[in-house]
C-alpha cells in the first residue's frame, strides 16, 4: 500500500470515530433542570417491551436514570444513529416536549440534527396513542438515520415521562 493511501485510509478512520461534544450530560442537566432530583426508573413488567417496541430494537438495560423536578423530567439517552450512539438531552413537562438537545455526536455524517433549527421542531411534541409523535418532524438530506435516532430519542423520553406519571399515581 502507498503511503498516501494509508494516509487516506488512515484519516479516514480517525474522522469515523471523532466525536463531537456540544454539551455534557451534567452541564445540561444544570441548565435545564437545576436543582432536581436524580432518580431511577426500573424496566420491570412490559415497560420493557413497551420501550422495545416504540424503539423496534433490544433495550439492553435494567434501569434507565433521570432527573425530576415540579413535574419535569430530564432524560439523557442514547440511540445509535447509522453505526455510533448520538447521546441526547430531552427535557418532558407533563407528558410534552419542553426541549431537545444533542448533547454528544459521534456518527461520521448527520450532525446538523443538533442544530436549534431542527430540534426546535419537537417542541410541546406528545406522543399518539399510536406511540407516534403528534407532529411531523422535517429530516435533513443526508441525515435521515440521525434523525431517525433523534425521533426515537423523543418518542422514548415521552414514553418513560409517561410511565414514571404512571407509577407516581399507583402509589
Amino acid at each position: 500500500m502507498s503511503l498516501a493511501a494509508w494516509l487516506v485510509f488512515m484519516t479516514s478512520q480517525v474522522a469515523f470515530a471523532m466525536e463531537t461534544v456540544y454539551q455534557q450530560p451534567v452541564e445540561f442537566l444544570a441548565e435545564n433542570l437545576a436543582g432536581c432530583q436524580k432518580q431511577v426508573l426500573w424496566l420491570k413488567g412490559d415497560t420493557k417491551a413497551r420501550i422495545e417496541k416504540l424503539v423496534d430494537h433490544p433495550y439492553p438495560g435494567v434501569r434507565i436514570r433521570y432527573c425530576e423536578k415540579e413535574g419535569k423530567t430530564a432524560w439523557v439517552l442514547d440511540e445509535i444513529g447509522k453505526t455510533e450512539p448520538i447521546t441526547s438531552g430531552i427535557i418532558v413537562d407533563q407528558g410534552r416536549v419542553e426541549q431537545v438537545r444533542v448533547l454528544i455526536f459521534r456518527e461520521s455524517r448527520g450532525s446538523e440534527v443538533h442544530r436549534s433549527a431542527f430540534t426546535r421542531q419537537y417542541q410541546n411534541a406528545a406522543l399518539e396513542g399510536d406511540q407516534s409523535l403528534d407532529r411531523y418532524i422535517d429530516g435533513i438530506t443526508g441525515a435521515t438515520m440521525s434523525v431517525n435516532a433523534l425521533n426515537r430519542q423523543v418518542k422514548l423520553a415521552l414514553l418513560l415521562d409517561k410511565v414514571t406519571r404512571e407509577r407516581s399515581n399507583d402509589d
